[in-house]
């Protein structure tokens, strides 16, 4: 699939997922928990990376020209090299001997003379692209499954159990490398490959919300009223489940940056070409053993992953301490 369609794609997801939570920003619960996380530090601090891990994937997505990005342009003063470099270092290794370098690399250059940093910052592309397309599809997958199962029950919600308990039996992680043989290589069909099992944990939180909700008054209240059951799922079920949504969302991206790494290191994630943490990790491993090691693309990449899904579960923690309606 050509960039530009996959950038468009991203921005449709966005979308998506902006017009799910619009409606729930607004209301008193969302007001009470943005408050509380306003005093968790942690929480602020988590956020502040994850936002700037996604401007960095966002950079690489805006074309400045047809052959630049942002983050392309950015580092135009950065040549390649001839060879791979040691962080900082002022020569290359080569079996010609050491050369000068002509630019400065603050993470090194791999064996190919690019800049690991560089490398590295595109991979946040990767990784936004992955969470960002799958989340788009998964999320209302499983929040409307699991508020229709939990709302009519019945044969709805028998076949709605019936459904995400088959797709749970198969192991996931061969059924992702199943569908990714068969559709080949390409990040919108890794992101199809990772809905097919995202929406389960997503189905059942949301069914057991949506049951906790539909049996308190103020949905009798509504039924009373005379109001539909297509307004009363929107404007009263959706809202005080939206916050389960939120929360899947944020731990769910950690768990889909971990997946596609895993497939880009066993050679069926990214495609060739395509900046991506698992495929330098990869490529990096088998350099362990030249004299001297090649560590720096290795831990480049391991640092950057570590960091981004850490920062992403802690965020998830505190978000759920502040919508937590036990909290203080």
């Amino acid at each position: 699939m050509p960039v530009w369609l996959n950038n468009l794609l991203l921005l449709a997801g966005c979308g998506v997922l902006v017009a799910l939570v619009r409606g729930f920003l607004f209301t008193e619960r969302s007001h009470r928990a943005l408050n509380r996380l306003r005093r968790d530090r942690v929480g602020l601090l988590c956020a502040a990376m994850v936002v700037l891990f996604l401007l960095a994937g966002l950079a690489d997505c805006v074309l400045v020209n047809p052959r630049q990005s942002v983050l392309d342009y950015a580092f135009r003063n950065v040549p390649r090299e001839e060879g791979y470099s040691a962080p900082l270092a002022r020569t290359t290794y080569s079996e010609r001997g050491a050369k000068p370098l002509r630019g400065w690399h603050l993470m090194g250059t791999d064996l190919l003379g690019k800049d690991v940093l560089l490398q590295t910052l595109k991979g946040c592309r990767t990784a936004l692209i992955i969470g960002g397309l799958t989340s788009a599809i998964y999320l209302p997958l499983g929040t409307l499954l699991g508020i229709l199962g939990g709302y009519f029950r019945g044969w709805v919600d028998d076949a709605v159990q019936y459904l995400f308990s088959t797709m749970a039996s198969i192991p996931g992680i061969l059924l992702l490398v199943a569908v990714m043989m068969t559709l080949g290589k390409g990040l919108d069909r890794m992101a199809i490959a990772l809905s097919l099992t995202a929406w389960i944990g997503l189905c059942r939180l949301v069914r057991g919300e949506t049951f906790r909700q539909a049996a308190k008054p103020y949905v009798d209240a509504a039924r009373a009223l005379g109001q539909s059951q297509s307004k009363i799922i929107l404007r009263h079920i959706l809202p005080n489940v939206m916050h389960l949504v939120i929360i899947n969302a944020i731990l769910g991206f950690s768990g889909l940056v971990l997946t596609e790494t895993i497939l880009s290191y066993l050679g069926v994630g990214a495609p060739v070409g395509t900046a991506s943490w698992g495929t330098m990790i990869d490529t990096a491993r088998m350099e362990l053993s030249r004299e001297p090691a090649v560590w720096w693309p290795l831990a480049s990449a391991s640092i950057t992953l570590f960091m981004l899904v850490l920062s992403l579960n802690l965020l998830g923690d505190s978000l759920r301490r502040a919508f937590d309606p036990k909290a203080a």
